[in-house]
């Protein structure tokens, strides 16, 4: 089964410019875990700082862009990884050495994986939490049907992506002092959850806000854009 595991720390705690020596030394940290976890990784990235990310909102059938993260909380997301492994306590094994302070764990429906991911960004979805729907009922197969006219209308721009399981089925992993702390659900108290990703392609900011706009959303729902950094640059 396939998990996605959103990486999380204080703001501006970790958020570093890929050209600085703190990136360098908090990659050779990440470079050391992938190594241990070995096959179970199936996807990630680092994301550039939350400041470049952007927020696209659908009211009444515009597209309303603003910059930065979707709210303003204590953590923000700086990078994702994608985990395979046969259950939860696997996976845990797995994510409790990930270097970050905080781990938000979802149980992944579906994973395309991603072939290429230079000029990548990332588009997080988030709903809210009242919106959240499971997996084999109609609501979700009403939303998955819009998605796939959205992958028919974004074409090869669509390089890999995945749907959530709802919010209750969560896990939050902390490790304070060697001890693995371990909390149901995601790991702030906040209006909208994710619930599902997609890795775009795209050339600059504009296209990739452009593409991401298209993606469905549920009312009040978002999508927060982060672009992926390339270590090949």
């Amino acid at each position: 089964m396939y998990y996605l595991a959103l990486l999380a720390d204080e703001k501006n705690a970790t958020e570093w410019a890929p050209d600085s020596p703190e990136f360098a030394v908090a990659v050779a940290r990440h470079q050391a875990f992938t190594e241990r976890a070995g096959s179970a990784i199936v996807g990630g990235g680092a994301l550039y700082p939350s400041a470049e990310a952007a927020t696209i909102r659908n009211e009444d059938g515009r597209a309303l862009i603003t910059d930065g993260p979707f709210a303003e909380t204590a953590e923000v997301v700086g990078g994702f990884y994608v985990l395979e492994g046969p259950d939860l306590d696997e996976v845990l094994n797995v994510a409790r050495h990930i270097p970050e302070a905080i781990i938000e764990l979802w149980p992944m429906f579906e994973w395309m994986p991603v072939t290429d991911q230079k000029g990548c960004w990332m588009a997080l979805l988030r709903e809210p939490v009242a919106a959240a729907v499971a997996p084999g009922t109609p609501q979700w197969d009403e939303g998955m049907a819009e998605h796939e006219k959205f992958g028919r209308l974004a074409g090869s721009a669509v390089r890999g992506g995945g749907a959530l399981y709802p919010p209750d089925s969560a896990t939050t992993i902390r490790v304070r002092d060697g001890e693995l702390l371990l909390t149901d659900g995601p790991f702030a108290e906040t209006a909208e959850v994710a619930n599902g990703l997609y890795v775009l392609a795209a050339d600059d900011r504009e296209s990739a806000i452009a593409l991401s706009a298209k993606i469905p959303v549920t009312p009040k729902g978002c999508i927060e854009l982060r672009q992926i950094v390339d270590y090949a640059e």
